[in-house]
C-alpha cells in the first residue's frame, strides 16, 4: 500500500436552520499541494452536508490513494466506521427500519472502495487549523437568499 499517495482530507458541513439552506466544503491535500472543493444545497440537513462534504472529496481523486480524513461530524465518522456495515447487511436500513440519508450513505460507501480510507474525528470550533479552514469555507458558501 506504500506505493498509493497519501492524500490528507478535511471536511465540514454547514446549514442556516436544520433543515435549510446548507453548504460543505472539502480541503484536499498531498504534499506540497491543496485543492479546496465547496457546494450548496437550497433545503438541506447540516449531516447531509457533513456527508456530501466526504463523498465529493473522495469522488474528487483521481487515482487509489491512502487517506487521512479528518471531520468533526461523529454521526459521519461513526456512521461509516461502525455502523455501515449493518446498514448494508439489512440493506440499507435501521434495525428500527428507514435510514435517513441512505443514497449519500451508499455514495461514500462507493466512494471509499478504492482507496485506504482512515477516519480521523476532530473537535470542532476548538482551534484546529484546516478544520476551522473549512468551516469557513462551508459557511461560505451556504446560500443566502
Amino acid at each position: 500500500m506504500a506505493d498509493k499517495p497519501l492524500v490528507k482530507i478535511y471536511t465540514d458541513g454547514a446549514c442556516l436552520g436544520n433543515p435549510g439552506p446548507g453548504g460543505w466544503a472539502a480541503l484536499l491535500q498531498y504534499g506540497e499541494h491543496e485543492k479546496v472543493l465547496t457546494g450548496s444545497q437550497t433545503e438541506t440537513t447540516n449531516n447531509r452536508m457533513e456527508l456530501t462534504a466526504a463523498v465529493e472529496a473522495l469522488k474528487s481523486l483521481k487515482r487509489d490513494c491512502r487517506v487521512d480524513l479528518y471531520t468533526d461530524s461523529e454521526y459521519l465518522r461513526r456512521g461509516i466506521t461502525e455502523w455501515l456495515p449493518g446498514w448494508r447487511a439489512r440493506g440499507w436500513k435501521r434495525k428500527g427500519g428507514s435510514l435517513a440519508n441512505a443514497e449519500l450513505w451508499q455514495s461514500l460507501d462507493a466512494a471509499v472502495q478504492p482507496h485506504e480510507v482512515s477516519w480521523h474525528w476532530v473537535r470542532g470550533h476548538a482551534g484546529h487549523p484546516e478544520n476551522e479552514r473549512v468551516d469557513r469555507l462551508a459557511r461560505a458558501a451556504v446560500p443566502v437568499n
